[in-house]
């Protein structure tokens, strides 16, 4: 095998997002349900056999250093793999950045995925989900291949199922820093525990994201992104660390949102998945 074309790294939402506590080290406690959307990034790899990993931007510019080349660099070390091993990384760029949707860590695990297939490493999913906790907390949700009810600091991964459904992703042009988020002395850092059959009852409802107050003080845009939603006859919230902000379509006579969107934001309808694009690309055996 010499090449690996239209590998797919999809966005997340988390559906709702409580902070739970704080532990001695700083590391906040977190509940989730992380849902992969059909919003994704696309990337290709090709094998080097001179040792060289090298990234080639198709779509929007990464920054230099970015989670793929440190993803790929971690497998070839971990993995403890011939010098000669090497890849060339093109990396069609759609997810927005800073928008709570995951796309660098999802860009991660595809990548950990794609290139262990491609150099015959035969490593794990197990071992792979330690190379990328390594990289990011979200990594292995990715890796893992389903949605999930997610605690702890982002370790502790369920896999759970949910309904097909339609949601309006709206991501505007502001950013935030996640770190920023996180460091806010107004932060609500002590929500109650809830339960999985709590979340069952409502999905597309349940809970609230406890980071999305700070965010809207520090970010405006959010704010009017979830303004504009409300125009649309929709009830949104924001996923994730933010920007972007989505909200569940109904079924049935919706109009359909995109075109309305203000100039620069991007605005999409997408599909919740069922399962990652690559899972079975790795062993669960340990």
């Amino acid at each position: 095998m010499r090449a690996l074309y239209d590998v797919a790294a999809p966005a997340k939402l988390n559906l709702f997002l409580h902070v739970t506590g704080r532990r001695a080290d700083g590391y906040h406690l977190l509940q989730s349900v992380f849902m992969l959307i059909d919003w994704c990034d696309t990337l290709h790899f090709e094998r080097r056999d001179d040792g060289s990993i090298t990234r080639e931007d198709l779509g929007a510019p990464l920054p230099a250093d970015d989670l793929v080349l440190k993803a790929a660099r971690a497998l070839k070390t971990r993995a403890a793999a011939p010098a000669s091993l090497g890849a060339h990384i093109g990396v069609e760029k759609r997810i927005p950045s800073e928008a709570g949707m995951g796309g660098g860590s999802s860009d991660a695990a595809s990548c950990l995925l794609a290139l262990n297939r491609l150099w015959g490493l035969g490593l794990s999913l197990a071992e792979l989900s330690r190379i990328g906790l390594s990289l990011g907390a979200d990594v292995p949700f990715f890796l893992g291949g389903t949605n999930a009810w997610v605690e702890g600091i982002g370790e502790e991964i369920r896999p759970i199922q949910l309904p097909p459904a339609r949601f309006c992703v709206a991501k505007p042009t502001q950013g935030v820093e996640t770190a920023s988020i996180f460091r806010s002395p107004h932060l609500k850092r002590d929500s109650g525990t809830a339960i999985i059959s709590g979340f069952a009852a409502n999905p597309w409802a349940f809970g609230h994201n406890d980071l999305q107050p700070v965010a809207e003080q520090l970010c405006p845009s959010i704010t009017q992104a979830l303004a504009w939603l409300e125009k649309q006859g929709l009830q949104g919230r924001m996923t994730g660390s933010g920007s972007a902000v989505f909200a569940h379509l109904p079924q049935g006579g919706q109009p359909n949102p995109e075109g309305s969107a203000p100039d620069g934001w991007q605005v999409r309808v997408c599909s919740n998945l069922e399962v990652h694009p690559l899972a079975g690309w790795a062993s669960s055996d340990d």
